[in-house]
């Protein structure tokens, strides 16, 4: 009989056996949270709905999206980093979540990109566009680095927020080209885009999405687009890296996160479902219109990216001493 000093340990194994490989096995047996850390309408949203849909099918189980904007998208990714890590609670996050919000708020964040989660795989990369009014006298990236020169900080840029990817992706740019631009945050995408296309600001780097219609419109000017390849929505728009400011690379890595401790074997049928969604012809259209690329991959690679953005992006922040608003 074992002693009354052993049952914690007992208590403790039995524990670890209801969670391990005959609950992987049953799992799901009721919906799955995923939630989504910025408001409804955003990349983030797009892939959580478009893939709960494919991959709810397939577990037979609705995956419902709960959207917990704020704070960069710290609110919502700190709450699944606390959440019981049984694989009924997902996180849908990008580059700025695990890349730069832990160094822009440091222990306010909440969470740690590296220990407080266990990655289930990427989704896809999204590049970006860098886009002017047509106002401004350029044409390409040589030439508003030499009006940014001539004139440093009188060019200003709109971003959707302090730690946004419009933000931290023209620190880099203004970083690697030594020039002085003028940020104007804005509380969303919506209210800088709508500034940016009444000439009330002059330049930005946004997602492909919303920004497509009014390049095609003729309202504002692609100049370059921010990835390593050109893009295949915008073939004749060169990348910022041909443009003059090479190894310059913004593109924002889109993946799905469960809390730490969560069953590897829960783990690993979440990412073989993601990896079937990820080569659906729907998912795939969809990515492509956004301006993306599939990353279907294995959850260590989701790991290993997640520890690269934040180094790349973490060293910028603390480099130029970035705060939240």
């Amino acid at each position: 009989m074992a002693s009354l000093r052993g049952i914690p340990a007992l208590v403790a194994l039995g524990v670890a056996c209801a969670i391990g490989p005959a609950a992987a096995q049953s799992y799901p047996v009721k919906p799955i949270t995923v939630v989504v850390p910025f408001a409804a309408g955003g990349g983030n949203d797009i892939m959580a709905r478009l893939l709960g849909q494919h991959m709810g099918r397939a577990l037979g189980q609705q995956f419902v999206v709960e959207n917990r904007p704020g704070a960069a998208g710290s609110i919502g990714t700190r709450s699944v980093a606390k959440a019981p890590p049984d694989g009924y609670t997902l996180l849908v996050g990008h580059s700025g979540v695990f890349g730069v919000v832990p160094s822009l708020y440091g222990a306010n964040a909440g969470f740690d990109p590296r220990k407080d989660f266990a990655p289930v795989g990427l989704i896809a990369s999204f590049t970006q566009i860098l886009v002017v009014h047509p106002s401004v006298p350029v044409r390409s990236v040589a030439d508003l680095i030499a009006l940014a020169k001539k004139e440093p900080g009188k060019i200003t840029y709109a971003s959707a927020g302090i730690g946004s990817g419009a933000h931290i992706s023209t620190e880099l740019l203004m970083s690697m080209a030594d020039v002085k631009l003028t940020h104007v945050p804005y509380r969303g995408s919506g209210a800088a885009q709508a500034d940016l296309v009444g000439g009330h600001v002059q330049m930005a780097i946004q997602s492909v999405p919303p920004i497509i219609g009014p390049i095609r419109s003729g309202q504002l000017r692609a100049i370059a687009v921010t990835g390593a390849t050109r893009s295949p929505i915008l073939p004749e728009v060169p990348t910022v890296a041909e443009s003059g400011v090479p190894s310059y690379d913004a593109v924002i890595h889109y993946g799905i996160v469960a809390p730490a401790g969560t069953p590897r074997a829960i783990v690993e049928r979440l990412n073989a479902e993601l990896n079937a969604a990820l080569k659906a012809e729907d998912v795939r259209a969809r990515i492509a219109d956004e301006g993306g690329e599939p990353l279907a991959g294995t959850p260590e690679q989701q790991g290993a990216d997640i520890d690269a953005e934040e180094t790349k992006w973490g060293t910028l922040v603390r480099k130029l001493g970035l705060k939240p608003e």
